[in-house]
């Protein structure tokens, strides 16, 4: 049975995947008198071959059982995609997801020097909340407000939503926005029940209306990385290429390698590292 933070994020999840599907998608007729977007409560039941009462209670957040065989049936009606199916099982704990554990309070020694060793390309490690935890010498001079921020903002989410002063600009940042909360409420599904992961999502929507739009829309996506563009005060445009490892001793934790994406981006980028050096 869901816990209550869970049955309210499959409440909300379920309303905003349900009106996203049209009538003309699952085969019924459009009416001209039709006052609720995508499809009605009774359709999706009909449609999955449950109860009305029971998929409204389901729909409403009401702590019933759930089973597979009915998730997979909800899922085909509302068309779901497998990430967003992945996040409708663990939203109803069917079968029980995997939580992934938050890094251990120490990272061993080693991995600063792989992070030395892969100067200088900008690398970090990274948790699941997308947590900075180590990084190299490039990565601060390429983030130098981000690896001074307190714990609490030493994120590479809120440095997309809600940058410190002294950050460098992200140009393409809207094209990467929703794909970053998709990829986040991905993850964030395994961890829902987590007072930090709620924290961090409240203090997020309070300094961002954008994240806190996005948020609302229940989007999910498997995590991905993109390219990013920075515009960088007295240097100019760099784009970087992020290629990401899991680290097998330490679940949840990433190392992230960013590589220049084309020769006016490692010449910019250069230039950088040397004004970071005489500074």
């Amino acid at each position: 049975m869901p816990t209550n933070t869970n049955r309210t994020e499959l409440r909300d999840f379920l309303r905003s995947r349900r009106a996203r599907v049209s009538p003309e998608d699952v085969g019924i007729p459009a009416t001209v008198r039709r006052r609720t977007p995508g499809l009605r409560r009774e359709e999706v039941a009909q449609l999955a071959g449950v109860g009305i009462t029971w998929y409204t209670w389901l729909e409403q957040g009401r702590p019933i059982n759930v089973s597979s065989q009915v998730l997979d049936a909800v899922a085909r009606t509302l068309i779901l995609d497998a990430a967003e199916c992945d996040h409708l099982y663990r939203l109803a704990e069917v079968p029980q997801p995997p939580v992934i554990s938050d890094p251990p309070t120490e990272l061993p020694g080693h991995l600063d020097t792989v992070l030395e060793a892969l100067d200088p390309l900008p690398a970090m490690l990274v948790d699941a909340r997308t947590d900075v935890l180590r990084w190299n010498r490039a990565y601060a001079a390429l983030h130098p407000a981000l690896v001074s921020a307190p714990p609490g903002k030493r994120n590479t989410l809120w440095q997309l939503f809600a940058a410190p002063e002294g950050q460098p600009r992200i140009v393409n940042r809207d094209e990467q926005a929703p794909e970053a909360v998709a990829g986040f409420r991905y993850r964030y599904s395994q961890n829902a029940g987590d007072p930090r992961w709620q924290d961090f999502v409240a203090r997020l929507r309070t300094a961002s209306p954008l994240f806190s739009r996005l948020w609302a829309t229940h989007d999910v996506a498997p995590p991905h990385l993109c390219d990013k563009r920075y515009d960088i005060t007295g240097i100019g445009e760099v784009s970087l290429r992020a290629t990401s490892m899991e680290l097998t001793d330490h679940p949840g934790v990433r190392l992230v390698v960013q590589t220049p994406a084309d020769r006016r981006s490692r010449d910019n980028f250069d230039r950088l590292l040397r004004r970071a050096t005489h500074l």
